[in-house]
C-alpha cells in the first residue's frame, strides 16, 4: 500500500472518530433527558442510564396538576410560535425580495444596516422594548411577544433570503412583465413557488426561536396563565420546594417532540434553503 493511501485511510480513519465522538457528546444528553424523563422520583441522578423500571407518572402528573399549568403554557407557546413565524417570514419575504429585485436610493445603506443590526444580541434592547410595550400597554401579552419576534426576523435573515432569490433568473420577471404582470403577481405566482427550501429554513428557525425562548418571555409575561412553557419549566424548578427534575425532564421531552419532527421531515429543503441562500450575495 502506498504511503498516499495509507495517509487517506488514516485522514478517513480520524474523521471517523471524531464525528463518531460528536455524535456521541451529542446524542447522550439527549437520551439521558429522555430515560430521566421515564425514571421514577424526582431526581435525574442514576448511576445508570437505562432506569430499573420506567414510568409514565411525570407526563400524567405534567397535564393532571393544578399548579403546573403544562397545557395552557403549551397552547400559548404555540400560539406565539406559529404567528410569529407567519409575520416574521411574511416581513423577510417582503423585505429580501424589494433588496434583491429592485434598485433604488439607499439599497446598499439598508443591507449594511441590517447587517450590522444582526449583529448585535437581542438582549442588548430588551430594556428599550420592555418600555416601549408598557407605553403601548401591551406588557403581559402575546401580541408583545408576536410582535417582537417577528419584527426581529428581517434582521437575521434577510440577507439570506436575498441571497436565495438573487439565484431566481431574472429573465422570469421580465418574461411576466412582458404579459403584463405586476410586481405583486411575478412575486405570488413565479418567485414564492420557487422558494419553497428558503421558506422551509426560515419558517423553521422563526417557529424555533420563540419555541424555545425563555429571557424575553419572561420579561414580558407577568400572570401565570400566560406564560409559554419555557417560563413555566423554569418556574418549576427554580424553587427549592418544588425541583421535580423529572418532570421537567418530561416537559423537555415534550417541547423537542414537534420540533425534531418537523426537522426530520423538512431536512432536505432546510439544507437546500441554507445552502442555496448563501450561494451568493
Amino acid at each position: 500500500m502506498s504511503r498516499r493511501k495509507i495517509r487517506n485511510y488514516i485522514r478517513l480513519t480520524a474523521s471517523y472518530i471524531t464525528l463518531a465522538i460528536l455524535a456521541i457528546c451529542a446524542i447522550y444528553p439527549a437520551l439521558w433527558i429522555v430515560f430521566g424523563s421515564l425514571r421514577p422520583g424526582t431526581s435525574l441522578y442514576s448511576k445508570t442510564l437505562l432506569p430499573e423500571t420506567l414510568t409514565l407518572k411525570h407526563y400524567v402528573e405534567l397535564f393532571n396538576s393544578r399548579t403546573i399549568l403544562f397545557p395552557q403554557w403549551y397552547m400559548n407557546t404555540l400560539k406565539v410560535s406559529v404567528f410569529s413565524m407567519l409575520l416574521g417570514v411574511t416581513l423577510t419575504l417582503l423585505t429580501s425580495y424589494a433588496v434583491s429585485r429592485f434598485r433604488f436610493k439607499g439599497r446598499q445603506n439598508a443591507l449594511s444596516v441590517i447587517l450590522v443590526l444582526g449583529m448585535f444580541p437581542g438582549f442588548m434592547s430588551m430594556i428599550a422594548i420592555f418600555l416601549l410595550l408598557k407605553e403601548m400597554q401591551l406588557l403581559d401579552t402575546h401580541l408583545a411577544l408576536i410582535l417582537v419576534y417577528a419584527a426581529g426576523a428581517p434582521l437575521g435573515m434577510t440577507l439570506i433570503a436575498k441571497g436565495f432569490f438573487d439565484t431566481i433568473p431574472r429573465s422570469l420577471d421580465e418574461a411576466a412583465r412582458i404579459d403584463g404582470a405586476s410586481n405583486f403577481r411575478i412575486f405570488t405566482s413565479i418567485i414564492l413557488p420557487l422558494s419553497k427550501p428558503i421558506l422551509t429554513y426560515m419558517a423553521l428557525l422563526q417557529f424555533v426561536g420563540p419555541w424555545v425562548d425563555f429571557i424575553f418571555a419572561r420579561l414580558i409575561l407577568r400572570s401565570k396563565d400566560k406564560w409559554t412553557v419555557a417560563v413555566g419549566m423554569w418556574d418549576m424548578v427554580q424553587a427549592n420546594q418544588n425541583s421535580n427534575f423529572t418532570m421537567f425532564a418530561a416537559g423537555a421531552v415534550l417541547i423537542a417532540v414537534p420540533i425534531t419532527i418537523l426537522f426530520m421531515f423538512m431536512q432536505r429543503l432546510l439544507v437546500d434553503g441554507l445552502t442555496s441562500g448563501a450561494s451568493k450575495g
